[in-house]
């Protein structure tokens, strides 16, 4: 792998996506004497890594629908939401992560004009799509325990399916800017080379950046975080106060129902802590460079720093699915007998192969 290869790939990494930055000002984050570690790395653990992503998450956000869709029981408010959540994800696995993984094998742009415009709305829908769902989530929570009544409503599936059109439609509109400022451009190397890049928004203007960058925080990230915040206070206030003044004749039925709200509230929680920690370095980081974007970090630490941040935000695509597996015994038990069918399934394929080869 040529020297030129190495900081083509430095810079391609750091582009297409919602935390990026311009080619010529994240350039050579790897040390030239390091250059057989580093070429290991990227060319061989970094996209396996990439794979086992795509492959975890597939699969988890795949039976995961499957079992809301095909289980009437589990067809509710929740689910619904949830779904929406896998439905954003599995959009990021299956077209992000692998052009992502692409960079650390090409050392251009492979994806053309269509493509550079097409894939950051992508990538930020689905981050819109996971973000928004997380609120309206939450938000249903805190009716579903503050003011239970507002959920006897006959229609609520409906509407909620509503709901959940709209937050696509939301963050498509949203993420369309990125198609209009992402370009293909020729980029100056530092050995006097040039190559093939996408990149996010116009090199020639050192206050779009900015913008951009607390743009994405405030609204992908921030305002959220602080309206998720605001429910789950009155949420956590309701629940403190309904366990001292619960009446003795409280009935059975009511105290299962409020557990069961309980539960699915912490279950939201762990998928919104989850996002937190999956998205925030890359958040953090992509404002650090917007903001010092006239200094180059040459340091191995700056590469690792970088790869770590994004392998996180890819792996939030993956991790619901395993959450609601630990939480939930409800879909813990759809979830075993789907993997149990296809278990017999194929058990059953192989036997018939067998005896129609010894009738043969």
């Amino acid at each position: 792998m040529p020297p030129k290869s190495l900081s083509n790939l430095s810079v391609a990494i750091g582009t297409n996506e919602s935390g990026s930055v311009p080619e010529e000002w994240e350039r050579d984050f790897l040390p030239a004497s390091d250059g057989t570690t580093a070429e290991l790395v990227i060319r061989c653990v970094i996209p396996s890594l990439y794979l086992l992503i795509i492959t975890v998450g597939f699969l988890g956000n795949i039976i995961l629908v499957k079992i809301f869709i095909t289980n009437s029981a589990m067809r509710s408010v929740p689910s619904i939401f949830i779904s929406n959540l896998a439905a954003g994800d599995l959009l990021l696995l299956l077209t992000c992560v692998p052009v992502d993984a692409s960079r650390y094998f090409f050392d251009e742009w492979m994806f053309g004009k269509v493509g550079c415009k097409l894939i950051p709305v992508i990538q930020l829908t689905s981050v819109g799509v996971s973000v928004f769902t997380l609120t309206a989530l939450s938000a249903d929570r805190y009716r579903a325990i503050v003011n239970p009544m507002d959920m006897q409503s006959s229609g609520a599936v409906l509407w909620t399916c509503v709901k959940a059109m709209v937050i696509w439609v939301v963050s498509v509109l949203l993420a369309v800017p990125e198609a209009v400022f992402s370009e293909v451009a020729l980029i100056s190397s530092l050995d006097n080379s040039s190559f093939i890049a996408c990149i996010p928004y116009p090199q020639t203007d050192e206050l779009h950046p900015k913008i951009h960058s607390v743009l994405i925080f405030l609204v992908y990230f921030l305002i959220p975080l602080a309206i998720i915040s605001i429910y789950y206070y009155h949420i956590a206030k309701t629940l403190i106060k309904s366990s001292h003044n619960l009446p003795g004749e409280y009935n059975e039925h009511t105290k299962k129902q409020m557990e069961t709200r309980r539960r699915l509230a912490k279950i939201v929680l762990v998928f919104v802590g989850c996002f937190v920690f999956c998205w925030f370095p890359n958040h953090i980081l992509y404002m650090y460079r917007s903001f010092n974007y006239n200094e180059i970090d040459p340091s191995l630490g700056h590469m690792i720093v970088t790869l770590v941040a994004r392998v996180l935000s890819f792996c939030n695509s993956c991790v619901n699915p395993f959450a609601l597996y630990l939480l939930s015994e409800s879909f813990r038990r759809h979830f075993n007998s789907q993997l149990c069918c296809g278990r017999k399934s194929y058990q059953e394929r192989a036997t018939g192969y067998l005896l129609s080869s010894s009738a043969a």
